[in-house]
């Protein structure tokens, strides 16, 4: 999950933020704020992953806001102003979003900051090689190099693996994608992840690995088919 907060002093920015990322399931926004000096404080005491940063504001630019901030965090800015952009992406932003911007082109930006979490938080799974879920009242362990593809069932999820039955645990998609390596899997539906490594072909917008076709929806397609033809997984 991607811990964010958002700065931008006009609060009907803030608003959208908020709405846009509720409809987003691996982005956390924390708190939003108007003043500099508020989020400033804030950070101090609770670091996040990403910050989604107005460029125009009265006392002090969001460019530099963001020079001053002594945390390694990503960030996403925003403004009216076009002529900002260069400067913004010397800063190794995420990207840089014109206002107004519709949810697409929001998303667009959120996942290239999910491929780059993903990537600096590979390291935390590198060591770990099975998961431990509860099924039919037994602790079950699965190992990462088994599981073909997990698909969500309401409050649970079933994960299907090479040699055993599907499991059925209770647990949401979204609390199971934490517990699993970012550099081996990947979400490419609301109702899928998949083992990147187990990919045999992939068709048009379908998946194919094992016995199964997986359908690669819309709101992830872009960041799948990025990070499929890079060497990010490989």
């Amino acid at each position: 999950m991607i811990r964010c907060i958002a700065l931008d002093d006009e609060p009907l920015a803030l608003e959208l933020i908020q709405e846009f990322c509720k409809r987003v399931d691996f982005i956390e926004l924390q708190r939003t704020f108007t003043q500099p000096s508020e989020a400033n404080k804030y950070l101090n005491k609770f670091p996040v992953d990403l910050i989604f940063l107005d460029i125009s504001m009265p006392n002090i630019t969001g460019i530099d806001f963001f020079k001053n901030i002594s945390n390694d965090v990503m960030v996403i800015f925003s403004t009216a102003f076009s002529e900002y952009a260069v400067e913004g992406f010397n800063l190794k932003a995420i990207d840089y979003i014109l206002k107004p911007f519709e949810f697409n082109r929001f998303l667009q930006a959120v996942e290239k900051a999910q491929i780059q979490y993903n990537y600096l938080h590979q390291t935390n799974t590198n060591n770990v090689e099975h998961l431990f879920v509860r099924s039919d009242y037994s602790l079950v362990k699965i190992p990462f190099s088994e599981i073909l593809f997990i698909e969500t069932l309401d409050d649970y999820v079933k994960i299907h693996s090479i040699g055993r039955k599907p499991i059925l645990t209770l647990l949401t998609l979204k609390a199971i994608t934490e517990k699993l390596p970012a550099t081996d899997f990947f979400r490419v539906h609301r109702s899928y992840i998949i083992s990147i490594k187990k990919i045999e072909s992939v068709r048009g917008k379908t998946i194919e690995l094992g016995f199964a076709q997986i359908p690669i929806s819309s709101k992830y397609e872009e960041a799948f088919f990025k990070a499929y033809t890079s060497d990010f997984f490989y």
